[in-house]
């Protein structure tokens, strides 16, 4: 507790205390971002990445930070029709120059989530993407999952389109750890018909790690990462004070989807804020074969932030909330209008208050990371009590979860860097309603962990190495049959990797790790019916953690002209946790047991972006995922079916990521899963036609953007094989959406 209490008072106190040092102790990061003839630019978003703080430039490519402590840090400087610069600037000896290279594809430049701090992300040994800027807006939904499908290697594992799992390589649920801003989100992801509990459209950046990286976050990062990234919050850099103001306006015709967004934002001397506010109503779905009855929601979402700069670091406090209510449809059916029923809905509540705070300790940086977080989960429908109209509550489920990341960033000279780390978590799941789920349960959790990268000419080697201990302690729940339940585990985590850079634009990566995961309550403790997937399940309380070793190649080049990347992978999983079909029944639902067996998941994933001519960009993308039993040699369930897509965009002569006007199309096709577990129901391949247009204008002094989305265009009956819907209803037809937006 003294420690904890001691990291709180430094990161709110902290920038206050350096801010009273002498002017001696702190500088200016100052200098010019300029093109490859020296001439300055205009407009150039530059951002110091350690110290979370970011400008832009003036008309002649100037920018400053006032207040820096001396000291090496990271800076991204990114301009709309330029490649992104990352690199080391040293404060304290005088100002930079900063050269942008003409580019006409967009990257991501930098990733923090790959090692905990900001590296070029061609650089990483970790295969990383992500989303930002124009191409997050355009695939934003109420599903984090949805908005990274375009991402090779990831998929959904959805429940109708509000509801979804991201699915990176093959493996979703517990094996993909979310995270909000580098901190976990603990939620019911567990269960097959919930998502991830954040709204994209409050990020900046979406990263993702596909692959393990269980050295980093611990259990639940055996399959991969998701790290939604938020907005730095404004600096006013010693200017002075300013708010301003972002609106968006959506509408989507399949559901009658109708959405806003909302933020306001300032900054004042060190201090800079930001407030979110996001709602979101629709109707049922249709699809080609008619309405899908009992399929809208209603979700209500936003965030609030305060920060606070000194010289030496800063610190901010975040709230979150993301709730709503998502109806699901039923596998026999809406019931009967004469009945006066209604079908079930889940009532989703997630609050989450984090504070984080980064302070510099001459050449250490000190980065310290709380939060808070309460999940509450109820399934409703109107069929209480024989009363039209009187709710009836199937499950009532709260999660309680405090977390604490303290992690030490280091240099070792100028060729090593690393970061050392500790983790804590506190959980407690409380189970109320007539269906107890799960029993009432307490998880109790730590880890120490290194990772260390050294860069050395042309070659770039790290290495990391965790170790985790964690203690769930379970109620007697008479409805499950089940006594008091305790388990203990410790597990390790090691990670080696390297990059080799024969060319600047190219990079070959090799990537070794083991990872592991620890069972859920779920597949423990679970016995009772699941109507949406119709059937029992019965969970298996000696399940033992998984434990992943994975083996990861690439070959990735970033030019001014041409993106692209091939990896291949395989991912040997010890004791992995399956359902499987068995001869009972119960109540009418046949019976699956939770069960464990050594697996494999291998594949490949390629993608590619070029300027085929001035103004057209080409695209392709396209993944593949073989899992195998070891056991009894069956395939693995829900292993996504192999996908390719094209893309053609025209736009105008600086790339349509530009905010400038363009118009894209794109022919997704989907194949026939032929590797079939029983447990799965086949689904033919089908193809589909997406379109996106964009363009900006000045209206009212205000740059407006104006995006129309058609997706599905042609109206395509299909059944995508990781639905959940797919045994009893199509999926949605075509859907035109059209989002207005100005920025702040």
């Amino acid at each position: 507790m003294r420690v904890v209490l001691l990291l709180v008072a430094v990161t709110l106190f902290g920038p206050d205390l350096a801010a009273g040092q002498g002017a001696a102790s702190v500088d200016t990061l100052a200098g010019r971002v300029v093109d490859r003839e020296g001439q300055g630019l205009a407009d150039a978003t530059v951002l110091v990445a350690e110290a979370h703080r970011v400008t832009t430039t003036g008309p002649d490519g100037a920018f400053g930070f006032p207040g820096v402590q001396p000291g090496r840090y990271t800076v991204v400087v990114r301009r709309v029709g330029y490649a992104a610069h990352v690199g080391e600037v040293e404060v304290g000896t005088g100002p930079v120059e900063l050269t942008l290279l003409p580019a006409a594809v967009q990257v991501e430049a930098v990733t923090v989530t790959a090692t905990r701090q900001p590296i070029d992300a061609l650089g990483s040994p970790l295969p990383v993407a992500g989303l930002s800027g124009d191409r997050l807006r355009r695939t934003q939904s109420v599903s984090l999952a949805r908005a990274l499908e375009t991402l090779a290697g990831v998929r959904t594992l959805s429940t109708g389109e509000s509801i979804g799992k991201p699915m990176i390589r093959g493996l979703a649920g517990a094996r993909v750890l979310a995270l909000v801003n580098g901190s976990r989100l603990e939620d019911y992801s567990w269960s097959d018909e919930d998502g991830p509990s954040v709204d994209p459209r409050l990020a900046e950046r979406i990263e993702v790690i596909r692959g393990p990286a269980s050295v980093l976050y611990g259990s639940d990062a055996l399959g991969g990462v998701v790290n939604v990234i938020p907005a730095e919050l404004p600096d006013a850099n010693g200017g002075p004070a300013f708010a301003r103001s972002g609106l968006e306006l959506s509408g989507a015709t399949n559901n009658a989807e109708l959405g806003g967004a909302l933020r306001v934002e300032g900054a004042s001397g060190r201090l800079g804020w930001r407030a979110t506010a996001i709602g979101r109503h629709a109707a049922d779905l249709h699809t080609p074969a008619g309405e899908l009855d009992n399929t809208g929601f209603g979700a209500l979402s936003g965030e609030a932030a305060v920060g606070l700069r000194g010289s030496r670091g800063g610190a901010a406090l975040r709230y979150a909330r993301y709730g709503g209510e998502f109806k699901l449809l039923e596998a026999n059916g809406p019931p009967a209008p004469a009945t006066g029923e209604a079908g079930p809905e889940r009532r989703l509540a997630d609050d989450r208050v984090q504070l984080a705070g980064d302070y510099r300790l001459g050449t250490l940086r000190l980065e310290a990371k709380g939060q808070w977080q309460r999940h509450s989960l109820i399934e409703v429908s109107d069929e209480g009590g024989g009363t039209p109209g009187q709710e009836a509550t199937a499950f009532d489920l709260l999660l309680n979860t405090g977390t604490l990341d303290v992690l030490l960033h280091h240099p070792a000279g100028p060729r090593v860097r690393g970061t050392i780390g500790a983790s804590g978590l506190y959980q407690t799941n409380d189970t109320r309603g007539p269906i107890p789920l799960v029993p009432a349960a307490r998880v109790r959790a730590a880890a120490l962990f290194a990772f260390e990268q050294a860069t050395l000419g042309r070659w770039s080697l790290l290495a990391g190495g965790r170790v985790d201990a964690r203690h769930l302690g379970a109620d007697s729940n008479a409805a499950l049959g089940l006594s008091p339940q305790t388990r203990d585990y410790v597990a390790w985590s090691a990670n080696v990797g390297f990059v080799y850079r024969p060319l600047p634009s190219l990079a070959l990566a090799a990537n070794l790790g083991r990872a592991w995961r620890a069972p859920t309550l779920f597949e423990l403790f679970a016995n009772g019916p699941h109507v949406g997937e119709a059937r029992y399940e019965v969970g298996r309380s000696t399940l033992r953690p998984e434990a992943a070793a994975n083996l990861d190649v690439s070959a990735r080049w970033q030019g001014g002209r041409v993106s692209a990347e091939v990896a291949a992978y395989r991912n040997a999983i010890g004791r992995y946790i399956f359902l499987a079909p068995t001869s009972n029944t119960v109540g009418g639902l046949r019976v699956y047991d939770y069960d464990q067996a050594d697996a494999v998941l291998a594949g490949m994933e390629a993608s590619l972006e070029a300027l085929a001519w001035p103004v057209v960009t080409i695209g392709l993308r396209g993944d593949a995922t073989w899992g195998t039993n070891r056991s009894t040699d069956e395939p693995l369930p829900s292993v996504p079916a192999p996908r390719a897509a094209v893309s053609v965009e025209l736009h105008s002569a600086a790339g349509a990521w530009s905010g400038r006007p363009h118009v894209g199309i794109e022919a997704e096709f989907v194949g026939r899963q032929t590797r079939l577990n029983p447990l799965d129901i086949p689904t033919a391949g089908y193809t589909l036609l997406n379109v996106d247009a964009g363009a900006e204008a000045r209206f009212l002094g205000r740059a407006v953007r104006v995006d129309l989305t058609v997706r599905n265009a042609a109206d395509a009956s299909y059944r995508d094989f990781l639905s959940r819907y797919k045994e009893f209803a199509l999926n949605p037809g075509r859907n035109v959406i059209v989002r207005v937006s100005t920025a702040p």
